[in-house]
């Protein structure tokens, strides 16, 4: 087996070379607003499209928390396969990571530590193939230079296992846990607006209810898990940005939903 979990989609969601992914970080950066926010970030919830429609929305949560949250350690990454099936969920045990700004070590002795935890664990290479978790670690690399990664993609598992294992990552406090999911896919602007609301409105509220009965999200599972631990931890959830693929596609015909929140 490869020591390495290799890139799948540099060239695609994001650049293949490090000086593309710093131009796209700088112009997302110049073009933020000043956030009126005073919390330490514990967990994001942020999308995983291409760059160029969600990595504005993405990188607003990772530059507070690089601002507030400096000394994080870990960084956990939480995202759902598009590619295969899973039962459970897989846990990648590759030594390191790559990126095109250069490697990330795995943080190999909690990633075996969390497999015999965690029943629903297991380790399945193909399953990290995974665009929802790799486009997150250029910016990981970028923002937290020296934290070590965990990389979990789910499938058929249920929010309260999850919401387990991020009650037992949650422990330490500098483990940055992120959730990767996009919002409503294919409906029209008008329509995409109507149901990413219920969304926005069910996180920003910590309405397990309200996200069961009318949120669609193809990470749906994670944010569930995420919002059930962050009501045990007695965390606030902190919106920070909504925008759809019309942004640059200016196709109001079929968009995609993406937004970003801060959990502290």
């Amino acid at each position: 087996m490869n020591k390495h979990r290799k890139s799948a989609v540099a060239g695609m969601f994001y650049p293949d070379n490090c000086s593309e992914i710093k131009h796209f970080i700088d112009h997302f950066t110049k073009a933020m607003p000043p956030l009126e926010l005073d919390v330490l970030p514990r967990a994001l919830i942020v999308p995983h499209a291409g760059y160029i429609y969600s990595g504005y929305t993405a990188n607003l949560a990772y530059h507070y928390t690089a601002s507030k949250h400096a000394d994080i350690e870990r960084v956990v990454v939480l995202g759902p396969s598009h590619r295969i099936y899973i039962a459970g969920a897989s846990i990648a045990l590759f030594e390191s990571y790559h990126t095109p700004c250069g490697e990330i070590e795995i943080d190999l002795e909690l990633s075996h530590a969390l497999e015999k935890q965690f029943a629903f664990l297991s380790f399945n290479p193909l399953a990290h193939e995974e665009h929802s978790t790799e486009v997150q670690m250029p910016l990981i690399r970028h923002y937290f230079k020296h934290a070590k990664v965990v990389e979990i993609v789910y499938g058929d598992v249920t929010s309260g296992e999850l919401s387990r294992l991020i009650d037992a990552l949650l422990n330490d406090e500098k483990t940055l846990l992120v959730i990767s999911t996009d919002l409503s896919h294919f409906y029209t602007e008008e329509e995409a607006n109507a149901l990413d609301q219920a969304c926005i409105n069910a996180i920003s509220h910590l309405d397990l209810h309200a996200l069961t009965h009318g949120c669609e999200a193809c990470g749906i599972t994670g944010v569930k898990a995420m919002v059930q631990s962050a009501l045990t931890h007695n965390f606030q959830a902190h919106f920070l940005d909504y925008r759809t693929s019309f942004a640059r596609s200016n196709d109001t015909s079929r968009v995609v939903g993406y937004a970003s929140f801060i959990l502290g």
